[in-house]
């Protein structure tokens, strides 16, 4: 893997959009994987940035994101699809018949999952897949434990999971306990992929997970054997 350090979180995020503004340059019609929380906030505002001076055209784009909460509606504030919506799409008019992410609220959770894997081989897969990092080794939603051959698939939210992500919630019991999530071989798949590293409390988890041992308690370990994966780390954490 390629390790790149970023003096903060803005120089990261910069980075990140160059990276991301590059592909796009270089491929009008790349298939991009997209993440939420965050991490990624500041690199979306410079996308719309990008976009809104003439710098990228992201109109022949299809995206995929990574993972949507079960049993949360597309139009739910806390929901992944509101977020990616309301923080880069839209804002980059992006045509809604391009955009990809889990239905949370799919009657046959299973075919959804199928479906979503399908949609993504229908496209020729994903050139480029942004990824943050759970305080756990999470990537998607895949928790510790989860297996490294996975595709797209439910998952049960971890406890330290769910209390992180309370904080986007009023309380601790209306955070959703499940999600669909692309699996990890689902994102060991794609043919890039940039991880992006910020917050104190990440700082132990990513040394685990660039020089530690490959297992599926870490799920980013998995990320050393990719052969196009580039990390970006805001050292102020380090």
């Amino acid at each position: 893997m390629e390790i790149i350090y970023a003096s903060n979180y803005e120089d990261m995020s910069r980075k990140a959009a160059i990276a991301i503004a590059q592909q796009v340059i270089k491929k009008p019609t790349s298939v991009l994987g997209f993440a939420t929380g965050s991490t990624p906030l500041r690199t979306y505002e410079i996308l719309i940035e990008y976009h809104r001076q003439g710098i990228v055209d992201f109109s022949c784009i299809n995206t995929f994101n990574l993972d949507e909460y079960i049993g949360l509606s597309s139009d739910h504030p806390q929901s992944y699809s509101f977020f990616m919506l309301k923080n880069l799409f839209r804002q980059i008019q992006l045509d809604p018949s391009r955009i990809h992410i889990p239905l949370g609220t799919a009657l046959d959770l299973s075919r959804e999952c199928a479906d979503y894997e399908e949609a993504i081989q229908s496209l020729g897969g994903i050139d480029f897949q942004l990824l943050g990092l759970g305080s756990n080794g999470h990537i998607g939603f895949n928790e510790p434990g989860t297996h490294l051959n996975s595709i797209t698939h439910v998952v049960s939210l971890s406890q330290e999971t769910i209390k992180a992500n309370s904080r986007f919630f009023i309380n601790l019991e209306e955070v959703p306990k499940k999600a669909i999530t692309m699996g990890i071989k689902s994102i060991m798949n794609t043919r890039k992929i940039l991880l992006l590293v910020s917050g104190e409390k990440k700082a132990e988890i990513i040394r685990q997970a660039l020089s530690g041992p490959i297992s599926k308690e870490i799920p980013a370990s998995v990320l050393q054997l990719h052969p196009n994966a580039t990390v970006v780390i805001d050292q102020s954490i380090l």
